[in-house]
């Protein structure tokens, strides 16, 4: 069988309804759900299985619902002897790789995406930002871009998704200023997203403060397999290092493209994004179409994948 790396998704996946079956269908399913929204203090569930899908939109609940689906598809493809030789996770996604690796259960993770997504909700009321998508720009050209229209205000590249897809962030003058160049040089398209605040960027430096002190606290435990870290996308097991790493996420860029390319260059010819919906498996595609991709959002997908 090929070596395999389980990928997580982040923000603007998540969709009403997702996980229902995990909750009907499968015993750990029911448990996590239970579990999680006594950790949340409301009946996260319920939110998740029925919406409204502007609440669930809503970062501090986005953030820990997909954790928790991602996390319960991880341990279900395990207990049916799928397992991963690595993993990521495209920005909330790393709390779910870690916990899937072992760093920390799956309650200590929920507690950490608590803290972080309601960090980032204030931070993104306090210092309020946007973020932007820009196609068709190299790197080199995108730095430029954000350094030039620093002057207007703050901007920085905050996801490296694929070769030509970029999104940056930061306030609203300096992503315009920064949208506007990027169309003059050429982009494809420039599209402001809707977002309650400017993620791995300075702005987030609020949230950062709330998360230390969480993140202190926390035992990280020895991973079982070796996690791509966003902020250096370089494989780590070290405890110590993905502490660090945690923190400087929330005002870094997410090396996504580096991330994938360092699973690819590890021997993995195969990637399973673990949760909902297909953007990682998009832009895997888009980063080296020789990878093979698929994607696990329900029960009838593992009992397909095991079978298969």
């Amino acid at each position: 069988m090929n070596k395999l790396a389980f990928i997580f998704p982040g923000q603007g996946s998540q969709q009403v309804g997702m996980g229902l079956d995990l909750f009907y269908d499968t015993q750990i399913g029911k448990m996590r759900f239970e579990e999680a929204d006594e950790i949340m203090e409301m009946t996260l569930s319920s939110l998740i299985f029925n919406g409204p899908e502007e609440k669930l939109k809503q970062t501090e609940y986005t953030q820990p619902a997909l954790y928790v689906v991602s996390v319960i598809l991880a341990e279900l493809l395990v207990e049916n002897d799928i397992s991963p030789s690595m993993a990521a996770g495209h920005s909330l996604g790393e709390y779910s790789a870690l916990a899937a690796a072992g760093c920390f259960s799956f309650a200590e993770g929920l507690r950490l995406v608590k803290v972080r997504s309601r960090g980032m909700k204030e931070a993104g009321t306090t210092q309020p930002g946007t973020m932007a998508a820009i196609i068709g720009l190299d790197e080199d050209t995108i730095k430029q871009i954000c350094q030039d229209a620093s002057s207007y205000g703050i901007v920085q590249p905050a996801n490296f998704n694929s070769h030509n897809q970029i999104v940056i962030s930061g306030d609203v003058n300096g992503v315009s200023q920064a949208m506007k160049l990027a169309e003059n040089a050429g982009a494809r398209k420039a599209i402001e997203l809707n977002v309650s605040g400017a993620f791995h960027s300075t702005l987030m430096e609020p949230a950062k403060e709330k998360l230390a002190g969480t993140l202190q606290l926390q035992t990280l435990n020895k991973l079982d397999f070796p996690v791509v870290m966003n902020v250096t996308a370089k494989p780590t097991e070290d405890p110590d290092e993905i502490r660090q790493n945690l923190l400087a996420q929330l005002d870094s860029p997410v090396l996504w493209t580096d991330t994938v390319e360092a699973i690819r260059d590890a021997g993995i010819s195969e990637m399973v994004e673990v949760g909902q919906g297909r953007t990682l498996q998009g832009l895997v595609k888009r980063i080296d179409k020789s990878i093979t991709t698929r994607g696990v959002s329900k029960v009838t997908d593992i009992k397909e994948y095991a079978h298969a």
